[in-house]
């Protein structure tokens, strides 16, 4: 029986383990071998997990090289934008809804792509290397490591015959079979307990024309003076509820359509089905049912409880787990793909390490920003979920996480300042810090949330809000053009951003509790402002109310970098007529 020798034996052929083979091919001189079970890749079955954020649309684009295929092949994205139902609508019309979005396209492009086509692809590209081969379908795969320096051992069937593999490293790429995680005892369940079903139906579903209006009026929309002329079905779409959300994403010649959940809140057998799953769509987004029944659906699944993670992904015995294979959060925000592309980017530099002491060195250290940024996830997800029911609440913690996300996770992304030595351990230091004032934000807008349902009515809708409106995000975008600096100027870059967090994050909490002691003013008195320390702040409401009292006297005003008054627009009494007063009342303008 022949051995195969090569450098590096990926198991798994999906988008992390063809990616990661792609990586090694264009940035080393690595033999690679990749093994998957499947008898056709990509399968048939169309695949889920189809949008692409700032660090992934860069990572396929610019590291991958995709990107003038990218463009030809699929969509490009425009950001993600969130719809909620206005009170006092029946909701079975696109411009009753409230809308949070970010207006310009983003200077990092991204994608809304359709799996098979891009897995295909590189496929391809990658069995023209002569470096590179994949065998599939390589059944009952085996995998002994090895104890000291000699290869790894992997051991599978081709066609009912016995083969073997040796290889120096070893990359399980298997997704949910978690091949390593399972043979090492290393699989954890992890915080997250969310659930999904989703289909794909032929032809593309316009948001925009689930309406009344006709087309000229929908051209002309008033509320286009806040949101503009781009096609708003570009976007990954959110349609959002307590502790639900319903995607809508484009792909070329069809549109996927899900809805993710939290278990302790959504009762999963309502949507066990395509047909469930339209007609509860309908029935709770009634704009809907103006076109999805009248759809084939082309395939229809999904997943009862997805979220996982793992006790370690990267060894210096030369063995990394990638993709689903070792953590999974939520698929709001697709952070997916975005783990694939730091954790690949970080296995393919430990890959390069020849020197075994250097290997040593820098393998916990790259294990621990892996763990580091999957961590960063799991409260948006585990803790405040319930509280995308609500605009303002949302908007303010959707500002929060993408200010963190533009500055520690894409900023140093474009600069591949990720693997640098001279870099990491002051990041991690510094990304450390975030930690404790995440959690207790989040921790924050689940309390504050609950309060609110009891005591506070929606605001009249719909209203418009443009994330760049608070300015620290604005900032923070602006760092994606700091491209080709030392790992010094950078971390000095994110104290900056770490301070401009701090005042983000102090700021939600005053607005917040200015809310509950129904005094907007209170975002300018010094002395009710200091009394919010962002790394221990708690809700509670009685407090809460003695803090106003006490400031109402306070003559000295508190000075922010950002507007405080940007988020006046959710607390309107009052809803507005159309025209020019909706233009300029219920609509906080962002850049343009």
């Amino acid at each position: 029986m022949s051995r195969i020798d090569v450098d590096v034996a990926i198991v798994g052929g999906g988008l992390a383990g063809l990616s990661l083979a792609r990586q090694l091919l264009l940035q080393t001189d690595r033999t690679v071998l990749v093994l998957d079970r499947a008898a056709e890749l990509p399968p048939r079955r169309q695949k889920v997990g189809e949008a692409t954020v700032q660090v992934s649309g860069y990572y396929f684009s610019k590291v991958l090289e995709l990107e003038e295929y990218l463009l030809r092949e699929h969509y490009m994205k425009y950001n993600l934008r969130f719809l909620w139902k206005s009170a006092g609508t029946p909701a079975d019309a696109f411009e009753q809804f409230s809308q949070s979005y970010l207006r310009p396209l983003s200077n990092v492009a991204s994608y809304q792509l359709d799996r098979n086509k891009i897995e295909a692809e590189l496929l391809r590209r990658n069995r023209e290397d002569p470096r590179c081969q994949v065998i599939h379908p390589a059944s009952d795969v085996q995998v002994e490591l090895a104890a000291d320096d000699e290869p790894h051992r992997l051991r599978f069937r081709v066609d009912g015959e016995p083969r073997e593999a040796a290889a120096r490293w070893v990359v399980d790429a298997s997704g949910r079979g978690r091949l390593l995680a399972t043979k090492l005892g290393l699989a954890e369940r992890g915080e997250i307990r969310h659930g999904s079903s989703f289909l794909w139906v032929d032809g593309l579903l316009d948001i925009e024309k689930l309406t009344g209006r006709s087309a000229r009026e929908i051209r002309l929309a008033p509320e286009r003076r806040a949101l503009g002329h781009l096609p708003f079905f570009l976007a990954t779409n959110h349609f959002m509820g307590e502790g639900w959300w319903v995607w809508v994403i484009p792909l070329q010649g069809k549109t996927s359509i899900g809805l993710v959940y939290d278990r302790a809140l959504f009762d999963s057998t309502t949507v066990s089905t395509a047909e469930k799953l339209v007609a509860w769509i309908c029935r709770e987004l009634p704009l809907f049912a103006r076109d999805l029944p009248q759809r084939e659906v082309l395939d229809f699944w999904g997943y009862r409880d997805f979220g996982h993670t793992s006790a370690q992904t990267l060894s210096a015995r030369r063995w990394a787990v990638v993709g689903e294979a070792g953590r999974f959060s939520d698929p709001l925000y697709s952070p997916g793909g975005d783990l694939i592309s730091i954790y690949n980017t970080l296995v393919r530099a430990a890959i390069e390490l020849d020197d075994a002491a250097e290997l040593e060195r820098r393998v916990p250290l790259y294990e621990r920003a892996m763990r580091a940024i999957y961590d960063a996830y799991v409260p948006s997800y585990a803790v405040s979920y319930a509280v995308l029911a609500d605009p303002e609440t949302y908007s303010l913690r959707y500002v929060w996480e993408l200010t963190i996300y533009f500055a520690f996770y894409v900023f140093p992304f474009v600069n591949d300042l990720h693997p640098e030595p001279r870099f990491l351990p002051a990041f991690l230091a510094l990304f450390a810090q975030l930690g404790p004032m995440n959690r207790r934000l989040h921790e924050y807008f689940a309390a504050f949330w609950a309060w609110r349902k009891e005591h506070l009515p929606p605001a009249p809708g719909p209203v418009f809000f443009d994330f760049m409106s608070l300015a620290p995000l604005k900032r923070a975008e602006m760092l994606f053009y700091r491209v080709g600096i030392e790992p010094r100027e950078a971390l000095g870059d994110l104290v900056r951003s770490l301070d401009d967090l701090r005042e983000l994050a102090q700021f939600i909490l005053v607005h917040l509790a200015s809310r509950v002691a129904g005094d907007p003013s209170l975002v300018h008195r010094r002395a009710f402002v200091e009394a919010f320390d962002p790394r221990r702040a708690a809700f509670d409401p009685a407090e809460i109310l003695a803090l106003a009292a006490h400031a109402a006297g306070d003559p000295e005003v508190w000075s922010w970098s950002l507007d405080p008054q940007v988020l006046a627009a959710f607390a309107a009494k009052e809803p507005m007529a159309g025209g020019e007063e909706m233009a300029t009342a219920t609509v906080v303008e962002g850049r343009g």
